[in-house]
């Protein structure tokens, strides 16, 4: 573990990584009004590790913002690249892949935030190992890996989606 991550592991007491839920509007054919209804789709990518789906996350490096992190993980795990729309907060997750002599119990946080995909890539850094799938926010609970990003796309996204982008520019 290099200086940078003791020193967060030493202020934070647990291993911090930053998640992002990249997300994109697709137009129905079903019509509300005189527009088509607009529908949020979030990204989510398979396990290495087993069934369900995650959000992109990785590590923090030394000579960037938890945001880039967030942005930088989004185009290597998922092919995707967009901006960062607002934070969802913090959620504690324990992880066996992350234990160690600092993190005896595998005590993670991940930093979430909402990511608006602006392209999607052709080809990215993980794509040899990662599929990646565009759902519903009822069918990515469905499929969430774990309980806790159900917790951050329900009381997170969902939440702060409906306070923020209910009206977005894209329907003028």
């Amino acid at each position: 573990m290099d200086l940078l991550c003791l020193l967060r592991f030493i202020f934070f007491h647990f291993k911090y990584f930053p998640r992002c839920i990249p997300f994109k509007h697709r137009y129905s054919s079903e019509v509300c009004g005189a527009k088509p209804k607009k529908i949020v789709e979030v990204l989510m990518i398979n396990s290495q590790s087993g069934p369900g789906l995650l959000f992109p996350k990785g590590g923090w490096e030394n000579d960037e913002t938890v945001e880039e992190a967030a942005i930088r993980e989004a185009i290597e795990e998922a092919g995707v690249r967009g901006d960062i729309m607002g934070y969802l907060g913090d959620y504690n997750f324990k992880s066996k892949t992350h234990q160690d002599e600092f993190s005896p119990d595998g005590s993670c946080r991940a930093a979430m935030f909402a990511l608006l995909v602006k392209e999607q890539l052709q080809s990215w850094p993980e794509q040899s190992t990662r599929q990646r799938r565009w759902v519903t926010i009822p069918e990515a609970v469905e499929h969430c890996r774990h309980p806790w990003m159900q917790k951050a796309l329900e009381e997170g996204f969902s939440k702060w989606y409906a306070e923020n982008m209910i009206s977005t520019p894209e329907e003028d």
